[in-house]
C-alpha cells in the first residue's frame, strides 16, 4: 500500500486470523482500515466475502469513497463493488432481516417491506400506550421508559427479569404492547435491527452457518463504541472463520451513555485467543507539545490498553490555559484570543471551541453576537428531522405500508383529521402505478401543504426549498421501499450540517470526536463541568470523563487553549508543568501566575 508506516503496513498485509488494531488520536485508522479492505480485494478475496461495519453511513460512504480511488482494475475497466457491504450496523441488520423476513428463521410477524421506527415513532408509540393504559406521566416518563426499552434490546435482556416492583411490571406491560404495536405495524425500530438479527442468529443454527460462510472476514471500525447486542452480532458472524479486523481506540471509548461497553475492546484477547494486537501510535494530527501533554492525561485511565503516542511533527507552543472570574469572563477572553489568531493570518473556519454540555454555548454566542464573528452550532437538527421532511416522508411510509399506524397518526396530528383520511385513503393504491416522485406530489397538492406552511410557519419558503431537494434525492430511486431504508437510516450523528468555511465551530466534545481543527479552544474547564458532577462517585465514569478531555485536546492540530473559571478541573493538574503557559485573567487585566495561586489550587 502507498504511504504507510510500518505498523500499519503490518496491520493491513495481516495473514487470516483475528486482529486488534489499537490505533492512537490522529494514528491514520481509516487509512489503515481501507488499506486492509483494498489488500483483500487485490489478494483475491471475493468482495461477497467481505462485510466492513461502521457507525455512521457518513464514515460508511467515506470508506467507499476511498476504496474507488485504488486502481483494482485493469485500465478502461470500471471498477464496481456491487457485492461488497460496507455500511453501519444497522444497515447491516436491516439487509438481514429483510433476505429472512419469509423465511421460518425470521418469523417476526412482519413482511420484507417493513417500516424502520425511529425515535420519534417510538415515543409516539410509547406515549399512546401510557395514555391507554391510564398511567401517570409522572411515574411513566415516555422518554425514561422508551429508554428503558432500548437497554433491553441493546443489551439482550428478558424483559421479565428485572420485573420484581409495581411498577416494574407495568413496565413489561407496556413493553409487551410497544412490540404488539410494532408487529401490527409491520416495522421494527432502531435496536430491532441488531437484536433481532442476533435473535435469528442464535436460534437457527443453519441460517448461522450460511451467513458465516457467506462473510469470511469481518472488519469493525470503531471497535471500542460497540454494544452488547453489537458485540454479540460481530462474534456469532465471525467465530466460524475467525477473520475479524477490529479497529479503533480505547481512549476515545465516550459514549457510554448510548451503550457503549469498551470492555469489548479491553477484552478482545479473551474473545480470541489466538489474537495478535498491533498498536498504532504515530501521530500525524498535532505538535509534539499536544500529543505528550495528552497522553500524560490518559495515562492517569486505569482501564486502559496503554500506548506511547508520538510524532515526527514540530514541537508546537505550549498549551495556554487561562484562569477567569466567571463565564461572561471567559467569553470575552476567548472572543479576544480568536481575533488575534484571525489578525495573525488564521482561518476562522480552522477554529473549533469544544464544551462539556450545551448549555455552555449561551455565553459564547451572546458576545460572537456582539463583537460580530461568525459562528455556528455543529451538530444543530438533521434534514430528516425537520417537521415538514418527516410529514412528506409519513405520507409515502403509509402509502407503501398501509398498516404503518404511526405514520397515519402523524398525518392526522399535521393536517386534521378529516384531511388527513381524505389524503391517505388513495395514497396505497396510487403507490402500485405512480412513481416515488409522483406519489409526493399528490400528497403536497391534496394536503394543500404548501398552504399548510404558509399558515403555520413564519419560513414556509425555507420548509418548501427542504421539501424541493427530498424530491430531487427521492427522483434517483426506482424502488420506494430502498428509498425510505436509506431515510431511515440516516442516523442522528450522521444529521451534522455541512461545515461553513468561514465560521467559527462550536461544539460538544462528543460532537467533535472524529474532527480536527489548527486551533482549539476547550472552555468550561471546570470541576463539575469536566469532569461533570454526576461522574464525581464512579470511578468508571470519572474515567471517561477523562477520556472526554483526551478526545478534546487530541482535536487540536497546531495551538490549543484552555479555560475555566470558578474550581479549576482535576484533569489540568495532570498535564506536565511543563508544556503549559498559565495565566489568571481579570476584568482589571491579566497575570501570570503559579499552579499553587490560593486562590486555584486544588490539594
Amino acid at each position: 500500500m502507498d504511504n504507510l508506516n510500518d505498523k500499519q503496513q503490518e496491520a493491513v498485509e495481516h495473514s487470516d486470523g483475528p486482529l486488534l488494531i489499537a490505533a492512537g488520536a490522529g494514528s491514520g485508522k481509516t487509512k489503515t482500515l481501507v488499506s486492509r479492505l483494498v489488500h483483500l480485494l487485490k489478494s483475491g478475496i471475493a468482495p461477497e466475502k467481505i462485510v466492513a461495519i461502521t457507525f455512521t453511513n457518513k464514515a460508511a460512504k467515506e470508506m467507499r469513497d476511498r476504496i474507488e480511488n485504488y486502481k483494482l482494475q485493469p485500465a478502461g475497466e470500471k471498477t464496481t463493488f456491487q457485492n461488497l457491504f460496507v455500511g453501519t450496523f444497522h444497515s447491516f441488520g436491516a439487509k438481514i432481516l429483510k433476505n429472512e423476513a419469509d423465511a421460518p428463521a425470521g418469523a417476526f410477524g412482519r413482511t420484507k417491506y417493513f417500516t424502520i421506527f425511529d425515535d420519534e415513532d417510538s415515543l409516539s408509540v410509547v406515549k399512546k400506550i401510557i395514555k391507554e393504559k391510564g398511567l401517570p406521566k409522572d411515574k411513566f416518563n415516555p422518554i425514561t421508559i422508551l429508554r428503558k426499552i432500548s437497554e433491553i434490546k441493546s443489551e439482550i435482556k428478558n424483559v421479565d427479569d428485572d420485573a420484581q416492583t409495581a411498577h416494574d411490571i407495568k413496565v413489561s406491560s407496556i413493553y409487551e404492547e410497544y412490540e404488539e404495536t410494532l408487529k401490527r405495524s409491520n416495522a421494527f425500530d432502531f435496536d430491532d435491527l441488531i437484536t433481532k438479527v442476533v435473535q435469528i442468529f442464535k436460534n437457527n443454527p443453519e441460517v448461522l452457518e450460511r451467513y458465516r460462510n457467506q462473510y469470511e472476514y469481518v472488519l469493525i471500525d470503531e471497535y471500542q463504541d460497540i454494544n452488547t447486542a453489537q458485540y454479540q452480532l460481530i462474534k456469532l458472524l465471525a467465530e466460524k472463520h475467525q477473520n475479524i479486523f477490529a479497529i479503533g481506540d480505547d481512549a476515545q471509548s465516550i459514549y457510554k451513555f448510548r451503550g457503549s461497553d469498551f470492555r469489548n475492546f479491553l477484552n478482545f484477547e479473551l474473545d480470541w485467543p489466538k489474537a495478535k494486537i498491533i498498536k498504532l501510535e504515530q501521530n500525524y494530527r498535532s505538535t509534539s507539545i499536544i500529543i505528550s501533554a495528552s497522553s500524560e492525561l490518559i495515562k492517569n485511565n486505569k482501564q486502559q490498553k496503554p500506548k506511547e503516542l508520538w510524532t515526527k511533527n514540530e514541537e508546537g507552543e505550549q498549551i495556554k490555559i487561562s484562569a477567569y472570574e466567571n463565564a461572561e469572563e471567559e467569553a470575552w477572553g476567548v472572543c479576544e484570543k480568536i481575533l488575534e489568531l484571525i489578525r495573525a493570518g488564521a482561518q476562522a473556519g480552522e477554529i473549533g471551541i469544544l464544551y462539556r454540555t450545551n448549555a455552555q454555548s449561551r455565553a459564547l454566542e451572546q458576545v460572537f453576537i456582539r463583537s460580530k464573528i461568525p459562528y455556528e452550532i455543529y451538530g444543530g437538527l438533521k434534514f430528516y428531522a425537520r417537521k415538514e421532511i418527516k410529514d412528506v416522508i409519513a405520507g409515502l411510509r403509509y402509502a407503501y405500508n398501509p398498516k404503518d399506524a404511526a405514520s397515519a397518526e402523524r398525518l392526522e396530528k399535521s393536517l386534521g383529521k378529516i384531511k388527513s383520511r381524505s389524503v391517505s385513503a388513495q395514497l396505497p393504491e396510487l403507490a402500485k402505478e405512480l412513481t416515488l416522485v409522483q406519489i409526493i406530489s399528490y400528497f403536497l397538492e391534496n394536503a394543500d401543504y404548501s398552504n399548510y406552511l404558509v399558515k403555520n410557519f413564519k419560513n414556509p419558503s425555507e420548509r418548501l426549498e427542504n421539501i424541493k431537494e427530498l424530491i430531487n434525492f427521492a427522483s434517483q430511486y426506482e424502488d420506494p421501499y430502498k428509498f425510505l431504508e436509506e431515510v431511515t437510516l440516516a442516523s442522528t450523528s450522521d444529521g451534522k450540517p455541512k461545515l461553513q468555511k468561514n465560521a467559527i465551530k462550536l461544539m460538544t466534545i462528543h460532537a467533535a470526536k472524529g474532527l480536527e481543527f489548527e486551533n482549539v479552544f476547550l472552555v468550561g474547564c471546570n470541576e463539575g463541568l469536566l469532569p461533570h458532577e454526576q461522574s464525581f462517585f464512579k470511578a468508571e465514569e470519572l474515567e471517561e470523563e477523562r477520556r472526554l478531555m483526551y478526545v478534546a485536546m487530541t482535536r487540536a492540530k497546531k495551538k490549543l487553549f484552555i479555560s475555566f473559571y470558578n474550581l479549576p478541573s482535576r484533569f489540568l493538574g495532570e498535564l506536565p508543568g511543563d508544556l503549559i503557559e498559565f495565566t489568571k485573567i481579570s476584568s482589571y487585566g491579566e497575570r501570570d501566575a503559579d499552579w499553587d495561586d490560593e486562590t486555584i489550587y486544588i490539594e
